[in-house]
């Protein structure tokens, strides 16, 4: 593990410390969604500075992971572009649960509206940069690269932009749930809806292909044919939970 991080630091500083400072602030941040009484939707407000925190950091890292392999590749406007949006996103996101207020979905003030819209822009800019990081692994052979890692980052990175972008079905709606008003269960951290569908589910799922198939491929299937196998199971993995929400079904029952 210790080789890891060194290995990560020296591909990436600035992604890297990055990273460390979003996965350190999810930490303060699940610490006050214990003690704290401030609550939205029936969960602790701080629930979503917790995973949007841990999610940017890992993004963070896992970017800087790949950028590397990536030839004449403008890695300085790449990590301020990924710094300074995601920060904003990250910041405005705890400010609001330090009021016991929503940042998403949130219009109720003109002021609110637009850090909203900001946000959505922010979102924006970055998945699009990241399916322009995919479309230059797609632009070279990468001969240093196992075939079979070079697609899993491929898919990874497709199924990453396509279900970044499934947020706008939530965002559209100011509703993360079908069925109910942003409905939130106790199920843990991720308090995903237990009665009604939750567009959440897809979205999660299908943005964390850009991790799970890459490691499930480098360090277990070592196949080129697999991982295209598994990105598609995969897809349809993140498409059926998509699709179950849209019909007002939960992912996991009320009972569990």
């Amino acid at each position: 593990m210790m080789e890891f991080i060194q290995e990560l630091k020296n591909r990436n500083e600035t992604l890297f410390y990055f990273g460390q400072i979003c996965l350190g602030a999810g930490i303060v941040f699940l610490v006050l969604s214990k003690i704290s009484p401030l609550k939205i939707y029936g969960v602790s407000a701080w629930y979503k500075p917790f995973k949007f925190a841990v999610s940017l950091g890992v993004y963070s890292w896992t970017m800087a992971w790949y950028c590397h392999y990536l030839p004449n590749f403008n890695l300085i406007l790449f990590n301020w572009t990924v710094v300074v949006l995601w920060s904003f996103e990250l910041i405005y996101i705890a400010f609001q649960a330090s009021k016991g207020q929503l940042s998403h979905y949130n219009l109720s003030t003109p002021v609110y509206t637009i850090l909203y819209g900001l946000m959505a822009i922010a979102a924006t800019v970055v998945t699009l940069y990241t399916a322009y990081v995919g479309f230059l692994f797609f632009n070279d052979d990468f001969l240093l690269i196992p075939t079979y890692y070079l697609w899993a980052i491929r898919l990874g990175i497709i199924l990453f932009v396509i279900f970044s972008f499934e947020g706008f079905a939530m965002g559209s709606r100011l509703n993360h749930s079908v069925g109910a008003l942003n409905d939130n269960s106790n199920l843990w951290i991720i308090a995903w809806s237990k009665t009604v569908g939750d567009l959440r589910v897809a979205h999660f799922i299908g943005m964390h292909a850009l991790q799970v198939l890459p490691i499930v491929s480098f360090y277990f299937l070592k196949d080129t044919k697999l991982t295209i196998g598994l990105a598609l199971v995969y897809g349809l993995l993140a498409l059926s939970t998509l699709i179950q929400a849209l019909q007002g079904k939960p992912f996991l029952k009320s009972f569990l």
